[in-house]
């Protein structure tokens, strides 16, 4: 099995190519949707973020305030930078454990929807391919702002809080300009599907791992054929 990534920038569309892969039977596996399950109430990174952000950052459900944790985090980045820590290390040993499920399951490829891949950096060694979603900046804060019903300041400060789109795209494998229409953008995310469809990548990395299973059992086997000896057997 391996793994492609799709990321971008914060409103460039990358659930809408995420979804492609999903409707072709591709497992995906949604950062987002994970950060969002991790801060429900009662779980232990709520309770963090209660804690260190307080009672002003909650409804009167009890679940997290988005807007309002949103505009103190967006607008400090030492706040952000607290938040990240709370959720972060969290968001990847969810992601990683999804990805031992679904490795034993028999898949050849599945997708990770991530937004923040370069920021972080922790994925980056198990990735096989970098799919970016992009878009003018006009466009994206214009989508930005009339998704989260923001002001163009707010919109701004979310969007400066990534890394820029024109670094994000020079450091992935495939760029998806959507400015366009959504049949353009999921066009192009077709093209991408055939490529990662037909590539034997898969097949590689499963040699690999059976040669490691074998080299590491050929190991086990003659440390307890040696240590297993009887003592006479140690004399000359």
């Amino acid at each position: 099995m391996f793994i492609v990534a799709v990321t971008g920038g914060i409103a460039t569309g990358k659930s809408t190519i995420s979804k492609v892969f999903e409707r072709q039977g591709i497992p995906v596996i949604d950062a987002d949707k994970i950060a969002r399950e991790i801060v429900e109430p009662g779980q232990p990174c709520w309770r963090q973020i209660r804690e260190v952000f307080g009672d002003e950052v909650l409804l009167p459900s009890k679940e997290i305030n988005r807007a309002v944790l949103g505009k103190m985090i967006f607008e400090d980045k030492e706040l952000r930078g607290k938040l990240n820590k709370i959720t972060h290390p969290t968001i990847h040993r969810k992601i990683f454990w999804q990805v031992c499920k679904l490795l034993v399951t028999g898949h050849a490829w599945i997708v990770l929807d991530l937004p923040l891949l370069f920021e972080t950096g922790v994925l980056m060694d198990f990735i096989h391919k970098i799919v970016c979603v992009t878009c003018d900046s006009d466009k994206q804060l214009e989508r930005l702002i009339a998704r989260n019903e923001l002001s163009e300041s707010e919109a701004r400060h979310r969007v400066d809080s990534q890394m820029p789109l024109d670094k994000k795209c020079e450091k992935s494998h495939f760029v998806i300009d959507n400015n366009g229409s959504v049949e353009e953008a999921e066009s192009s995310a077709m093209s991408i599907y055939n490529l990662m469809r037909d590539s034997k990548q898969h097949w590689l990395n499963r040699i690999s791992f059976l040669g490691l299973f074998l080299i590491v059992g050929f190991t086990i086997y003659m440390l307890l054929k040696v240590f297993n000896r009887s003592p006479e057997s140690w004399q000359m």
